[in-house]
């Protein structure tokens, strides 16, 4: 016998329904609502399934007709790469991934370049089939959190913004956290101290930051973290205008530079103050190429407590990035979420390692 040449008809749920005799709704439980029926009938069902190369319901036929997409967006103004290769960013995007898994529901990235406009903001935002927002570590200026508060859907800020409306809030008290680790290297006889931050504002600027720059500083995170050092320099009587060198990017190479450019800047300075872990860990690399002795010659100290930092010893402020993934999560995943916004902050603590050490006399 020829064999048909007419390519086969795909299955679909009414075919089906009509072939086993059943109505549409029992063939779509065997995949939704399982309990709703006998083992025997849904084995039925998904085996005449399998035999005609029927998947099942079309996803999104049914996100359309529920309105639900069944993920959450987790917004990041940074390449998709940088989710996967940064310590603190790797530890909050499983910690919030853990909290999507316990209720059953998707997490769909959506990188965004600081560079954006706000017209590509709202395209990339709008185009995202999700039924939440988490918005995580954005400028007081960026154009993506406009365009997520637009679609009034359930929002939770991490770190910053601070006081977005209609958006619930994770963080930490930057401020503070840094005040203390400063208090630390002063406490060590450190006056002359140089500081290595991450990006301040939306556009590119790597070196020393002016005056005019540290006036106008759009991310909460690193405006509170400077102001915390300030703070402490000032309570101590020393005069806190000290060289503050950016870096752009947030890689162990860009605190490797940048600490080459802080000494060059402040060739007197006997402790480099670092705004995060990896800034820190590069400049103990550029310290350990120069033979620098740490921390009998240049004291340095980071912030997050990362594993990489844990394990060499840095001197540094722990924050819970895991849980604060995790909270973030079960805030925006909340089955009684009311839209009443929230703020919770996380505790810190220091970190005590052998980076930081007294001031070398003579």
């Amino acid at each position: 016998m020829a064999r048909s040449t007419e390519p086969r008809r795909m299955a679909t749920l009414a075919s089906l329904a009509a072939e086993l005799n059943i109505s549409r709704t029992t063939v779509s439980n065997a995949y939704n609502r399982p309990d709703q029926l006998s083992p025997e009938m849904r084995l039925r069902i998904l085996d005449a399934a399998r035999a005609r190369g029927y998947p099942g319901p079309d996803p999104v036929a049914r996100s359309l007709r529920t309105r639900r997409a069944g993920a959450v967006g987790l917004v990041l103004t940074e390449a998709l790469s940088y989710s996967f290769s940064d310590p603190a960013a790797v530890q909050f995007l499983t910690g919030l991934a853990e909290s999507c898994e316990q209720a059953g529901r998707g997490l769909l990235l959506i990188p965004a370049g600081p560079a954006s406009t706000p017209e590509d903001a709202a395209a990339v935002v709008q185009q995202a089939g999700v039924d939440a927002f988490v918005v995580y570590s954005v400028s007081d200026d960026d154009p993506h959190l406009t365009a997520v508060r637009e679609r009034h859907l359930p929002t939770v800020v991490c770190d910053q913004p601070r006081d977005a409306a209609e958006t619930s809030l994770v963080g930490i008290d930057d401020r503070a956290a840094m005040r203390e680790i400063a208090e630390q290297v002063l406490a060590q006889g450190h006056t002359r101290i140089a500081v290595l931050c991450m990006r301040l504002r939306r556009d590119r600027h790597d070196g020393p930051v002016d005056r005019d720059r540290r006036g106008a500083i759009t991310f909460h995170v690193q405006r509170e973290r400077i102001a915390g050092i300030a703070d402490a320099m000032t309570a101590a009587g020393v005069d806190p205008d000290v060289v503050v060198v950016e870096r752009f990017e947030h890689s162990r190479a860009a605190g490797r530079s940048a600490a080459a450019e802080a000494l060059r800047a402040a060739p007197g300075a006997t402790a480099l103050i670092c705004t995060s872990d990896v800034l820190a860990l590069g400049a103990l690399d550029h310290l350990d190429s120069l033979g620098i002795d740490v921390p009998g010659r240049m004291s340095v100290t980071g912030f997050d407590g990362v594993d990489e930092a844990v394990r060499v010893g840095l001197t540094t402020v722990r924050q819970p990035v895991l849980e604060k993934g995790r909270l973030v999560g079960e805030i925006v995943l909340g089955v009684s979420h009311s839209g009443v916004d929230r703020t919770e902050h996380l505790p810190t603590h220091l970190l005590a390692g052998v980076t930081l050490g007294p001031v070398r006399t003579g």
